[in-house]
């Protein structure tokens, strides 16, 4: 992690922040569906509920969490539960009015800058599933709720929403890359492992090149040494919405925002039935 990065993510919090919360304050209709089951002001204060929790999460220092009944599920989730405990979320945070959602959340991560100033970039924090992120890492991770989110409810209401590339990499280094690097915890519990190493190369103009290897399940962070069995190259703002479901992987590969390459590409889907996002 860069002294840049780490300044990029804490300007890209407010940037992302200001244009969603632009975004809600323009929604006619928060009843319309967004995402699924969810409505716009559903997607909205699930935005929300992570927003209000991540100061707390960063601060590490046992305190109550502002929705403890979440403490536990956020303890036992895995990406296949994790459904449920965004249903509870929503349940222990009602708020659905989107120009209260909008302040609330202008106000949260205003807290969540004053609160991770002081804090190294690269110290671990308690995540769901047992994981461990860098703050930093928790930092971008909000900034891609946001962005993925902000996607859901324009599309719901006919109105553009840019994804930065720039962004979009800070999602991959500092919090999947970030995560993979210090604990991943029983996130991908409930995969089914296969005692194949398969390895994985990541490329883009945005991103430092990184490999990750799957085998029996456990998943490593290494560096490229020319014997990875599938490369990516890729522009961020195209793979990550499709890690996501929000483009199809027929469209990220047509419009060659994701390219295959490397001596053994048959073996990325399996490598994806387990490297996924929820």
């Amino acid at each position: 992690m860069t002294v840049e990065q780490w300044h990029r993510v804490r300007a890209a919090l407010p940037e992302v922040g200001g244009r969603f919360a632009d975004l809600l304050t323009g929604v006619g209709d928060p009843h319309a569906r967004a995402l699924g089951d969810w409505s716009i002001a559903e997607a909205a204060s699930h935005v929300g509920m992570i927003a209000l929790m991540y100061p707390s999460m960063i601060r590490g220092d046992g305190g109550p969490l502002p929705l403890p009944g979440l403490k536990e599920p956020i303890d036992a989730v895995s990406v296949d539960t994790i459904a449920g405990m965004n249903a509870l979320g929503l349940q222990l945070h009602p708020e659905r009015d989107p120009v209260r959602l909008a302040a609330r959340l202008r106000a949260d991560i205003a807290e969540l800058l004053l609160v991770s100033a002081d804090l190294d970039p690269e110290k671990p924090v308690w995540w769901l599933g047992g994981s461990r992120v860098p703050v930093a890492g928790v930092l971008a991770h909000l900034v891609n709720e946001m962005l993925i989110h902000g996607l859901d409810i324009a599309r719901a209401i006919g109105r553009p929403w840019p994804v930065p590339a720039r962004l979009e990499a800070l999602f991959l280094e500092l919090f999947l890359f970030g995560m993979v690097r210090n604990d991943l915890g029983r996130l991908l519990d409930d995969a089914t492992p296969s005692p194949r190493r398969i390895a994985v190369e990541f490329r883009s103009a945005h991103t430092t090149p990184a490999v990750l290897a799957l085998q029996h399940g456990r998943l490593r962070y290494e560096e490229p040494d020319g014997t990875a069995d599938v490369r990516l190259r890729f522009d961020p703002a195209v793979l990550v919405p499709m890690m996501f479901g929000r483009i199809s992987r027929i469209r990220a590969l047509l419009t060659g925002g994701v390219r295959i390459g490397g001596p053994r590409p048959w073996l990325l889907p399996a490598f994806l039935r387990t490297v996924r996002m929820p």
